[in-house]
C-alpha cells in the first residue's frame, strides 16, 4: 500500500464528517464479515488530526481555507474537505479493535473458494465475492436488460450476470491527472472493510478485456491499480475511462442493489450507476422528483423542499430521498444550461440525472419538470427551466454514517450560490 499516497489523501480529504449513527443494522455486519477475506487488520487511518475542515466558519462561505489539513485538492479551488472517517466502523461499534482479525469468508468457511479468475467457472462463486487474487485470463463484459435499460454486466466466468456498475466520483482521478487517488479504493472509511476489494470488488482481467454482445468494444480499456489489497499491481477494466465494479449486497445476477446510490462511504462521496453500453452513460432509468422533510443544517428546524429518490434498490436504505439544489449562475448561462461541470459535477454538486422524462411525485407539479442534455449526452432533470443538484454532504446512510439534513442551502461556492427550493 502507497503510505505516502495515503498521507497526501488525508491531508485533501480530512475534515467535518458528521457523527456516526447508532449500531448498523445487524444482518449488514453479518454480510460483511461473512464476505470479508481475511485482513489481519482495518486499513489505516487517513487522518489522525482534527479540523474544522469542509467549510468557513462564517455563515455561507466557502474553501478554499488557508488550514493545510483541510485544504483545497492540489490548487483546484472550490472542493471541500472531505468529512474525514470515523474510526474503527463495525470493529469499534461491535466492541472489538479495529486490529481484530475478521471472520474468515463465506466461501472459506462452506468450502468453495474464491477463484480470481475471470474465465473460471465457480459454482460456489456469489456477486457478493471479495476480490482476493489477480486474475489468471482476460474479462468479459457484456449487456443485459433491466429496469433500468440495457446495462453492463460480467459476460463469462464465475460472475456471469452480475451487475457492473461507475463512481462518479472516481472522476476525481482522472481531473487531477492521477493526483489523487480513486474514491473506491483501500482508504479508510466508516465500515472499516476496503471499497475495492470488498464492498465494491473491483473488475479486474489480465489481458484486454472482451467485449459481448451489445457491448461498445472502443469504450473498453484498462487502468492499472496499485491499491487493491493483497495485489501488488493489477489491470482494472474501464468503460468510458471510468473502472467498472460489482456490489458486495448483489448476490445473484440481475440484482441491482447499488443502482443509483448516494454513497457517502466512498472517499469522497460519489453516487454509483449502473452503466448504458452505448456510450458508458449512468443507466439512471426515471428519476422521481418530490417533496421532502429535513433538518437545516442536520440540527436546525424541519424544512420542507423539492427532493429526489435515490437508492432504488438499496435494501439497507431504499428509496431514500435527497435535497436537491438550483445555481444561481446556471441562468448567466442562458437558458437551459449548466455552470457546473468537471469537478463540481463530479464530486460536491453532482447533476440530478434522468433517462427519460422525470416523475412529479407528490405535491411537486410535472408540468415544471424538464431536462436539459449536458456536454457528455446524459440528461439533467430541471425544475421551472433550472437544473437541478445533489450536494455531496446531504449523503447519508441511517446507522452506518451521515445525519439527514439541508446542508448546501445558501452555499457561496466559486460557481456561484446554490440554493434549496422551498
Amino acid at each position: 500500500m502507497d503510505t505516502t499516497r495515503v498521507r497526501g489523501s488525508a491531508r485533501l480529504f480530512q475534515g467535518s464528517r458528521r457523527p456516526v449513527a447508532a449500531l448498523p443494522l445487524a444482518f449488514l455486519i453479518a454480510t460483511l464479515f461473512a464476505i470479508s477475506p481475511i485482513f489481519a487488520a482495518t486499513p489505516p487511518s487517513v487522518a489522525s488530526a482534527t479540523s474544522s475542515g469542509g467549510f468557513s466558519s462564517a455563515p455561507g462561505m466557502y474553501p478554499p481555507v488557508t488550514s493545510a489539513a483541510s485544504a483545497p485538492i492540489i490548487g483546484v479551488p472550490g472542493l471541500p474537505a472531505d468529512r474525514g472517517t470515523p474510526s474503527g466502523g463495525f470493529s469499534s461499534a461491535l466492541g472489538m479493535s479495529p486490529n481484530t482479525a475478521v471472520a474468515p469468508s463465506l466461501a472459506s468457511a462452506s468450502g468453495a473458494g474464491v477463484s480470481g479468475d475471470p474465465q473460471v467457472e465457480n459454482a460456489g462463486s456469489s456477486c457478493a465475492d471479495p476480490v482476493t487474487s489477480a486474475p489468471t485470463g482476460p474479462a468479459t463484459v457484456t449487456a443485459a436488460a433491466t429496469a433500468f435499460g440495457k446495462v453492463l454486466v460480467i459476460g463469462s466466468g464465475a460472475y456471469t450476470g452480475c451487475s457492473l456498475y461507475l463512481l462518479t466520483s472516481d472522476q476525481l482521478h482522472t481531473l487531477t491527472t492521477g493526483a489523487e487517488p480513486y474514491a473506491c479504493s483501500d482508504n479508510s472509511n466508516p465500515l472499516a472493510k476496503p471499497c475495492d476489494s470488498v464492498l465494491w470488488p473491483a473488475l479486474l482481467t489480465n489481458g484486454a478485456p472482451i467485449a459481448g454482445p451489445g457491448v461498445n468494444s472502443t469504450l473498453l480499456g484498462t487502468v492499472t491499480r496499485t491499491d487493491i489489497p493483497g495485489i501488488s499491481s493489477v489491470q482494472q477494466v474501464t468503460y468510458a475511462g471510468l473502472p467498472l465494479y460489482r456490489f458486495f449486497l448483489d448476490e445473484a445476477p440481475g440484482e441491482t442493489e447499488g443502482a443509483n446510490l448516494f454513497d457517502p462511504v466512498t472517499s469522497p462521496t460519489g453516487i454509483w450507476y449502473l452503466v448504458e453500453p452505448s456510450r458508458g452513460r449512468p443507466a439512471v432509468g426515471q428519476a422521481q422528483v418530490q417533496i421532502e422533510s429535513a433538518p437545516v443544517g442536520g440540527t436546525g428546524p424541519d424544512q420542507k423542499v423539492l427532493a429526489v429518490v435515490m437508492n432504488d434498490d438499496f435494501s439497507v436504505f431504499p428509496n431514500a430521498s435527497f435535497p436537491v439544489y438550483t445555481l444561481s449562475t446556471d441562468s448567466h448561462k442562458g437558458g437551459d444550461k449548466s455552470a457546473c461541470d468537471e469537478i463540481c459535477a463530479a464530486v460536491p454538486w453532482p447533476p440530478v440525472l434522468t433517462s427519460t422524462g422525470p416523475e412529479a411525485g407528490s405535491g411537486v407539479d410535472q408540468r415544471a419538470l424538464g431536462i436539459i442534455v449536458r456536454p457528455d449526452g446524459t440528461h439533467q432533470v430541471t425544475y421551472n427551466r433550472q437544473p437541478l443538484y445533489l450536494f455531496y454532504e446531504d449523503a447519508y446512510i441511517p446507522g452506518i454514517t451521515g445525519t439527514k439534513g439541508i446542508y448546501g442551502a445558501g452555499l457561496n461556492t466559486p460557481w456561484g450560490e446554490f440554493n434549496s427550493i422551498p
